[in-house]
């Protein structure tokens, strides 16, 4: 193969080796500058671009921008979406470019845009674009939902004027998904190993849900398990202090939200004195229905406060600090769980997978485990509880411990996630084996 080395020549030597194969001819003058005979006839058909070049300039590799003013206009899209957070792969760019071609091309003369792989590869590399990984969330939101932010804040400081909650009927209550395999992606191994096994039972996408509720005081009330079958097993004992119920889907819906009303909402401690109460929630959907309103109505004085869209990881308070040192709780107890002698195994050798009476405990021990000072500063946090003076109203993280008893701060997140899409929730955890319907969950 010939390897030869490349060279790259300027506009100025060029023009100098035309102008000479001009009065002799271009083998004579390939020997004399010492290029090749080719490089000479293809630079005398560049005669008058050379002419027109800076000095110092060499090739002009690829293609140039044939839709010049298309290409400003997504690159001013790409722009503003990554400043705002958002995020944007090359088939947005693809599919975006193809929309603007409507308004931005159709007055080109002869022109068909496509929006082709190799015109997003040019255009990433014309305006030094790449596709990067993503260094942490961002906890700087866009300006347009600022303004959420402080509407949602009004109206609790309105309530709670108007009303003048005790900091035990100030509630939040979320759902969040889990599996019943919780690894992790890193292990400390002998160095040089080409394959690093992790054990598993083969079910990190057989996944139940958790259903946390706490108060503004520290208080926190019986949480909800839900599995994914149709019914319990029998003559089963699961840990006291626990509602555990059976839902097709393994997800909590309008039924289920009722139930968690009468169940957990009206247990709390002064509901059966008739206290006025203030309940926090995010706009999942199950939560504003009809007939969740109208019980949330009839649950001894309660407003309901719904947290707008997108804004849990600032807002709500198991979000912003309960529900990961929860998850990092329950990682730590199937870690525990899978190296001891519990693990039973199949006819075939398999590992089966943790039994719910054992995730029952789990969740138990999980939340009792919980400090009351972190879900109280939690609260604060997120604007909801502060002292009306004003004397509360900066809460820092290093004021909220979230340790979990990790031994690495620096583990893979949890392969769970608490606001997705029904689409995104299948592409990361599939379906059940406990039953084949779709989830139908957030």
């Amino acid at each position: 193969m010939d390897r030869r080395k490349r060279f790259s020549y300027e506009a100025s030597f060029k023009l100098k080796v035309v102008l000479r194969a001009e009065e002799a001819n271009n083998m004579v003058v390939a020997r004399e500058f010492g290029v090749n005979e080719k490089s000479v006839r293809e630079w005398r058909k560049l005669k008058g671009v050379l002419k027109k070049s800076k000095k110092t300039a060499k090739a002009a590799r690829g293609k140039a921008a044939q839709f010049p003013d298309l290409d400003k206009t997504v690159l001013t899209w790409v722009l503003e979406s990554r400043q705002n957070g958002h995020i944007v792969t090359r088939t947005a760019i693809r599919l975006k470019a193809l929309h603007l071609a409507k308004t931005v091309v159709k007055n080109h003369p002869g022109a068909s845009f496509v929006a082709s792989a190799g015109w997003c590869s040019r255009f990433m590399e014309w305006y030094g674009l790449s596709l990067r990984q993503r260094t942490k969330i961002a906890q700087k939101l866009p300006k347009q939902l600022e303004e959420k932010i402080v509407a949602f804040q009004k109206e609790v400081i309105n309530l709670r004027k108007e009303n003048n909650f005790e900091l035990s009927q100030i509630g939040n209550m979320d759902e969040t998904p889990m599996t019943f395999d919780i690894p992790i992606n890193r292990t400390v191994n002998a160095k040089g190993d080409k394959t690093v096994l992790i054990k598993t039972t083969g079910h990190e996408k057989t996944h139940f849900t958790v259903v946390l509720t706490c108060m503004a005081d520290g208080t926190k009330l019986k949480p909800v398990v839900i599995f994914k079958r149709k019914r319990l097993p029998k003559n089963v004992k699961f840990a006291a202090g626990v509602i555990v119920r059976p839902q097709a889907k393994g997800w909590m819906d309008e039924d289920g939200v009722v139930d968690w009303i009468s169940k957990v909402w009206d247990q709390r401690p002064g509901a059966a004195l008739g206290k006025k109460s203030i309940l926090v929630c995010d706009s999942f959907q199950a939560h504003l229905t009809d007939k969740v309103k109208e019980k949330v109505k009839e649950s001894h004085r309660t407003s309901q406060v719904v947290i707008p869209g997108g804004l849990t990881s600032i807002l709500q308070p198991l979000d912003v600090c309960i529900n990961k040192p929860f998850k990092d709780r329950m990682k730590k107890k199937w870690m525990e769980w899978m190296s001891s002698e519990d693990v039973q195994t199949t006819k075939g050798g398999n590992l089966k997978k943790v039994d719910i009476v054992t995730i029952v405990q789990w969740v138990k021990d999980a939340w009792d485990s919980i400090p009351a000072a972190m879900i109280s500063k939690s609260f604060k946090k997120c604007c909801i509880s502060n002292a009306m003076d004003g004397t509360e109203d900066d809460i820092s993280d290093s004021e909220i411990d979230t340790d979990a008893g990790s031994d690495d701060d620096e583990e893979e997140e949890m392969h769970c996630a608490d606001h997705i899409s029904e689409v995104e929730w299948r592409e990361l955890f599939g379906d059940s084996s406990e039953d084949e319907s779709d989830f139908d969950g957030f």
